[in-house]
């Protein structure tokens, strides 16, 4: 077996710090490569002064452009080994007018953006491949992030090379769980969560404990400054934050060396 390497596949920058900073940080440290591949520019994220897709002002292309470069100082804080950029536009959130722009990751065929992920798969030949569920991640359905889901499932299946694949899990019962924290903690909060959100917890197959890595995800996720705005998770009380960025959860889609059905680690099997 050649050298460990996890590749985790993402919609946005951004995206990858949330459900995936810690372990990229963790395996980093252990010697495992990292491979970071980010499937949009970010082009429909908040602009200077957090003007808002659609609005006057806002630069698709200037956005993107400090948006990668906020990427790549996350990428930084999390000691992430390589970073690859399919470079899509962003198709925004669901219902946008943007969803219907011809060049819009969401409409590419999903066999065209496979078979660049393949071409990277064949490359850096990862035994761990990551990325989110048929829903973009515990019932988001953003576009992009369905779409990522699709490509990964169609590259991992046309080369066959991962030993293991999962997707991220948001389970239902840790979403329950922070939101008691702050309600305990008094927090006002203008939405509940409802009862559908998140992975069932029967489905969640690993957790991995990241707590050492908290702070190098904070960091990352502060170095997105420019949608700070919409990232609640960085105004929660720090009970709520640790709790949230300590632990790291996925389920398990695909094995093919011998490991335990509830694992800890996502290199299970497949260390020397």
């Amino acid at each position: 077996m050649g050298q460990l390497t996890l590749m985790v596949v993402h919609a946005h920058p951004d995206d990858e710090v949330i459900s995936t900073g810690g372990i990229l940080a963790r395996y980093t440290e252990e010697g495992i490569r990292t491979v970071l591949v980010t499937c949009t520019n970010g082009e429909q994220g908040d602009g200077p002064g957090g003007v808002k897709p659609g609005d006057t002002g806002h630069d698709d292309a200037a956005v993107a452009e400090r948006r990668l470069g906020e990427l790549r100082e996350s990428v930084a804080h999390l000691g992430i080994s390589d970073l690859e950029l399919l470079g899509y536009r962003d198709s925004g959130m669901e219902g946008w007018d943007t969803n219907g722009h011809p060049d819009a990751f969401a409409n590419v065929p999903v066999e065209t953006a496979a078979a660049k992920l393949a071409e990277l798969i064949e490359r850096y030949r990862p035994q761990v491949v990551v990325t989110y569920d048929e829903t973009g991640g515990g019932g988001y359905g953003h576009p992009d992030h369905v779409q990522a889901h699709r490509i990964t499932v169609a590259a991992v299946e046309s080369t066959g090379i991962p030993d293991k694949f999962y997707y991220t899990a948001i389970p239902r019962s840790g979403i329950k769980q922070m939101f008691q924290v702050m309600k305990d903690q008094g927090v006002e909060l203008d939405f509940e969560p409802s009862d559908d959100f998140g992975t069932p917890d029967e489905r969640v197959t690993a957790v991995v404990d990241v707590s050492p890595y908290v702070e190098r995800k904070v960091k990352a996720l502060r170095a997105h400054e420019s949608q700070g705005e919409n990232i609640f998770l960085l105004r929660m009380p720090d009970e709520a934050q640790h709790l949230v960025f300590s632990r790291e959860a996925f389920e398990r889609k695909l094995c093919k060396v011998n490991a335990p059905a509830h694992e800890e680690d996502l290199f299970a099997g497949l260390h020397p």
